[in-house]
């Protein structure tokens, strides 16, 4: 039996977990989800570290998961706890001695259209932290899913605090455990392209292809599971 920690992306929460968490208990394992401080102002990058850590109480037989923003943040935690795996789903990826800002800025890793089309969307709350209008998020994370699911996830959605975004990472090495990387084929989030070929790059990773938007836990959970519960395969 495996234990996978689940962590969620940005203006996310525990909650997109739900339909995957007994998916995966009806093949054999167990899940438990992650809360990140997405929502408070003053939290820092470590914050959230010390959250992902908290979730992890068997290293050697958990698989860690990390979905878009929390690809920033499990391969530092994958590296001080020693889990069984890493893997990374539709994720954003740490370059070390940069923050993700300064990678957007020089890299334009989302070059499909996200950074051009979607970004300028978000709007900015009072506290400064970022929020999407309903029918942007729709478009851009559930486009696979039924009106009637779109409808309870974004009603769901929280506000996003800039730490994991403007701080530099810690990480200082790739982390020495098995590291896999789901890219999404219809992701309009963060570029399947760019995140299979940095996830090699950077990290050495087994890649596999799933075809479902950036948020596959929501819209595909049963067939993410049998994903997640097979032994990688190399590309």
């Amino acid at each position: 039996m495996t234990t996978f920690v689940l962590v969620h992306g940005a203006w996310h929460g525990p909650w997109c977990w739900d339909r995957l968490i007994p998916a995966l208990a009806a093949r054999g394992h167990r899940a438990t989800a992650v809360e990140l401080p997405c929502d408070q102002v003053d939290a820092t990058t470590e914050d959230y570290l010390d959250a992902i850590e908290a979730g992890i109480t068997d290293p050697e037989d958990t698989v860690l998961v990390g979905h878009s923003l929390a690809g920033l943040l499990t391969p530092i935690v994958a590296g001080r706890r020693r889990v069984r795996e890493l893997v990374l789903l539709a994720a954003l990826l740490p370059l070390p001695g940069s923050s993700w800002r300064e990678q957007l800025s020089s890299l334009h890793p989302m070059s499909n259209g996200y950074e051009e089309n979607y970004l300028p969307r978000r709007r900015v709350d009072e506290l400064g932290r970022t929020v999407w209008p309903p029918e942007d998020a729709a478009e851009i994370f559930y486009q696979d899913c039924t009106p009637e699911d779109t409808a309870e996830a974004v009603a769901r959605l929280r506000p996003q605090g800039s730490a994991p975004i403007v701080e530099r990472t810690p990480l200082i090495e790739t982390p020495s455990v098995p590291i896999r990387y789901i890219a999404c084929t219809q992701d309009r989030a963060v570029s399947p392209e760019w995140g299979a070929a940095t996830a090699r790059e950077r990290f050495g990773a087994t890649v596999e292809w799933f075809d479902a938007s950036h948020s596959p836990f929501w819209s595909r959970p049963d067939d993410l599971a049998e994903v997640l519960v097979k032994p990688p395969r190399n590309q």
